[in-house]
C-alpha cells in the first residue's frame, strides 16, 4: 500500500518506446546479451559489459527510472566497482558520505559504532543516495556508450523460451509487440522476477513475520549523517526504528509494527504522521516536515539455488531477496554484475570457455549464503521471530548500556566485501605459503595510496585506480624496472585478445625509461602485500587477487590465467 503526499525533489526524466527495425515480427538483429531489467543491477552489467567492449540491449518495463523509497545505502565497495564503469564523480557528488552510527534503548544510547576506514582509503565506507539517483546516474553513464549499450523503455515481457544456444524473448510495448532472439539472457528484473518464473525457479530460505513501515520525509536538518536505530521508542513502543538522512533533506524512516497491528491501517496517513512526529520530538527535530511515501515491507532471506541455467543468468533481487539490515540488497546485486561482466564479456569475446559461467554462480551463491547469514543475525534481532528472541533482545539492550561486552550483539553488521576464498579460479600453482600477510587469492584488493609517475611527473592515485577491464599484473620491484619476460608476456597475452595490463610498482623513485609506474609513496603499501622486489600479484578484472608469487614467474603466471578463462582452476565444491 503506497500513500503519496508531496513529490520527491526529484524529477524522472519519461522515455517512449520505440520499435527496433523488424523482420517477420521479430527483431531484425540477434543480440549477443540481453539483459531484463533496468535497474542499478541491470545498468551496472550493461555498462561493466561495455567496458569489455561487448554490446547489450537492456528491456525495462517501466517508462522512466524508479520512483519511491528503495535501496539507499551504498557501499564502499559498490563505490569501487560504480567508479570502474564509470559513474563514480556523480554518486559522490551527491551521496551523503557516513562511517558509522549509534542505538539507542529508550532513551539511553547503547552503541556508537565505526566502520572500517583509515588513511589508506580513498572512498568512504557508505554514502547515503536515493535510488531514482542510483539509476538517473547509471542512465546518465548508459548514454555515454550509445554503439555498446540499448535501453528499452516501456518494454515488457512476455514470454520467454531458453535453448541450448539462446533465448527467445515475447515483448509488449505501447507501439506494438515483437520477439527477440539472444544469445545469452540475463534476469536482473527483481525479486518478482518474470524471467526466474517463466524457467519455473523458486527462491528457498526464510521468509519473516515481522513487518516494518517505510517512510520517507522532507526536513531540513544539520543533523549529521549517521546510522541511527532506535529500540523502544516512546514513538514505538516495543519495537524498533531505523533513521537515514539522505540528499535533499529526504530522510528515511523505517518502523516495526506490532504483532496485532492491521497493515492497511498501520499505512495510513492518520497513523503514521503522529508515530513519525513523536519520534522526530523525542530526537530534538523541531522543524517543519513533509511525508513523501509510505510503504510496507517484509523481510525475505531467500536465494536460487544456482544463477546459471544454460544461457540464462541471474543477478540482484532475481537470483536473492536479502533482509535491509545491514543495507545488502542493491550492494550485493552490484557485485553480482561486476563478477559477472568480466565473465560473460570473456565467453561472448571468445576468450573463455562458457564454463566459466559456471564459477559466476558458485562464487556468487556462496556470497549470497554469507549475506544471509549476516543478514537473518540482523533481522531476528532487529525483528525478533519469537518470544525467546525477544526475551534475549531485551536482556541485551538493558546490559548493554554498561556492560560493554555485549555491546557487539547490536552491531548491524553492515555489508562489508565478500573473498571468494574457496573460488574454483583462484591459482593453484601460487606461492601464498611463502607470504605472512597480504590478500590471499580470492581476496578483494585492497586500498593504498601510492604515486603514479611518469617521466617527471608525479600524481596521486589510489591502487584502485590501477585496475580496469582487464587481468593486472602488479609486479613489485626496487626501481621500477620490469624483465623483458614479463612483456613479452603481455605481447604474446595481446596477441590472443587477454585483456591483460602490466603496473610496475617501484619501493623508491628512479629515472624511468618510458612508461607509468607506481610508486610506493607512503611506504605502506609493500609491507600491505608483504611484498619484495620480484613478487608478483595477479589480479582479476573485478578486483579480485588470483594469484601470488614471491617471484617473477611468467610461465605460472600463464598458467593461471589459461586456467581462468577455461574456467576451473580445480573442481567446484
Amino acid at each position: 500500500m503506497t500513500s503519496l503526499f508531496k513529490p520527491y525533489p526529484f524529477s524522472a526524466t519519461k522515455r517512449l518506446a520505440t520499435l527496433p527495425p523488424l523482420r517477420d515480427g521479430s527483431d531484425a538483429k540477434r543480440h549477443a546479451v540481453t539483459i531484463v531489467g533496468g535497474g542499478p543491477v541491470g545498468l551496472a552489467l550493461a555498462l561493466g559489459l561495455a567496458s569489455h567492449r561487448v554490446a547489450s540491449v537492456v528491456i525495462e518495463a517501466d517508462e522512466s527510472v524508479c520512483y519511491g523509497s528503495r535501496a539507499i545505502c551504498i557501499s564502499r565497495r559498490s563505490l569501487e566497482i560504480i567508479e570502474r564503469i564509470g559513474a563514480g564523480a556523480a554518486f559522490m557528488r551527491k551521496g551523503l558520505p557516513w562511517t558509522g552510527g549509534r542505538s539507542f534503548y529508550r532513551d539511553t544510547e547503547v552503541l556508537n559504532f565505526t566502520m572500517p576506514h583509515n588513511e589508506n582509503q580513498k572512498l568512504p565506507p557508505m554514502v547515503n543516495i536515493a535510488q531514482y539517483d542510483i539509476e538517473q546516474f547509471l542512465v546518465e553513464a548508459v548514454e555515454a556508450h550509445p554503439a555498446l549499450i540499448e535501453i528499452r523503455w516501456q518494454s515488457r515481457v512476455t514470454k520467454v523460451s531458453a535453448r541450448d544456444e539462446g533465448a527467445t524473448l515475447d515483448i509488449e510495448t505501447p507501439q506494438g509487440r515483437y520477439r527477440l532472439e539472444t544469445d545469452w539472457l540475463v534476469g536482473c528484473d527483481g525479486g518478482r522476477s518474470f524471467v526466474r518464473d517463466a524457467l519455473g525457479l523458486k527462491l528457498h530460505g526464510t521468509t519473516y513475520e515481522g513487518r516494518y513501515v517505510i517512510v520517507d520525509i522532507l526536513l531540513q536538518s544539520n543533523r549529521p549523517t549517521e546510522r541511527l536505530a532506535y529500540f523502544d521508542p516512546p514513538s514505538n513502543r516495543g519495537s524498533t526504528v531505523l533513521v537515514h538522512k539522505q540528499p535533499d533533506n529526504v530522510w528515511r524512516i523505517d518502523y516495526q509494527l506490532r504483532d496485532d497491528e492491521d497493515a492497511d491501517e498501520a499505512t495510513r496517513p492518520e497513523s503514521v504522521i503522529p508515530r513519525v512526529q513523536s519520534l522526530l520530538s523525542s530526537m530534538g527535530e523541531t522543524g517543519d516536515w513533509s511525508p513523501i511515501w509510505i510503504t510496507l515491507y517484509k523481510a525475505n532471506a531467500l536465494t536460487l539455488n544456482e544463477y546459471r541455467h544454460g544461457r540464462v543468468l541471474f543477478a540482484g533481487d532475481a537470483a536473492h531477496l536479502l533482509p535491509i539490515f545491514g543495507v545488502r540488497g542493491a550492494n550485493s546485486g552490484i557485485d553480482d554484475a561486476d563478477n559477472l561482466a568480466w565473465k560473460l564479456a570473456s565467453v561472448v569475446n571468445g576468450i573463455a570457455a562458457d564454463r566459466l559461467l559456471d564459477s559466476y554462480s558458485h562464487e556468487r551463491v556462496r556470497a549470497a549464503h554469507e549475506n544471509l547469514r549476516y543478514g537473518m543475525k540482523s533481522t531476528e534481532f532487529m525483528a525478533p521471530p519469537s518470544f525467546a528472541f525477544r526475551l534475549m533482545r531485551t536482556a541485551v539492550l538493558s546490559l548493554a548500556a554498561k556492560h560493554a561486552s555485549v555491546r557487539s550483539l547490536i552491531n548491524p553488521r553492515q555489508t562489508s566485501p565478500i573473498d571468494y576464498t574457496y573460488s574454483p579460479l583462484n591459482a593453484v600453482a601460487d606461492d601464498s605459503a611463502q607470504f605472512n600477510a597480504g590478500p590471499r587469492p580470492g581476496s578483494v584488493l585492497p586500498e593504498c595510496p601510492l604515486e603514479t609517475v611518469e617521466g617527471d611527473t608525479a600524481r596521486p592515485a589510489h591502487l584502485t585506480d590501477l585496475i580496469g577491464p582487464h587481468f593486472t599484473a602488479l609486479c613489485f620491484t626496487e626501481d621500477g624496472g620490469v624483465s623483458g619476460e614479463v612483456r613479452q608476456l603481455e605481447e604474446a597475452l595481446a596477441r590472443h585478445r587477454v585483456p591483460f595490463a602490466v603496473v610496475t610498482i617501484a619501493q623508491r623513485r628512479a629515472a624511468y625509461a618510458s612508461g607509468t609506474v607506481a610508486v610506493d609513496s607512503t611506504g605502506r603499501l609493500f609491507p600491505m602485500f608483504d611484498a619484495h622486489p620480484g613478487t608478483l600479484y595477479l589480479v582479476r578484472p573485478d578486483g579480485h587477487v588470483l594469484g601470488r608469487w614471491r617471484a617473477m614467474d611468467c610461465d605460472r603466471m600463464y598458467v593461471a590465467l589459461q586456467g581462468t578463462l577455461q574456467g576451473a582452476q580445480r573442481s567446484m565444491q
